[in-house]
C-alpha cells in the first residue's frame, strides 16, 4: 500500500467516525466490549477458564 493510499484510508476512517452521532459511537463501543472474550479465555484457553469458573462457583456455595 502506498503512503498516499494509506493517508486516504485514514482520512476516510476518521471522517466516518466523526460523522457518527455520539450515542451511536458509545453503543458500538459497548457492543465491542460485550462481544470480547474474557481475560482468562483469551490468555490461557478453555481448560483454565473452566477451572476458574468451577472454583468461583464453589466459593459462592
Amino acid at each position: 500500500m502506498k503512503t498516499n493510499d494509506y493517508v486516504k484510508y485514514m482520512t476516510q476512517t476518521l471522517v466516518k467516525y466523526a460523522d457518527q452521532p455520539k450515542d451511536e459511537r458509545k453503543r458500538l463501543r459497548e457492543e465491542r466490549k460485550l462481544s470480547k472474550a474474557s481475560f482468562w479465555y483469551r490468555w490461557f484457553g478453555i481448560l483454565p477458564y473452566i477451572f476458574y469458573i468451577e472454583v468461583k462457583n464453589r466459593r459462592k456455595r
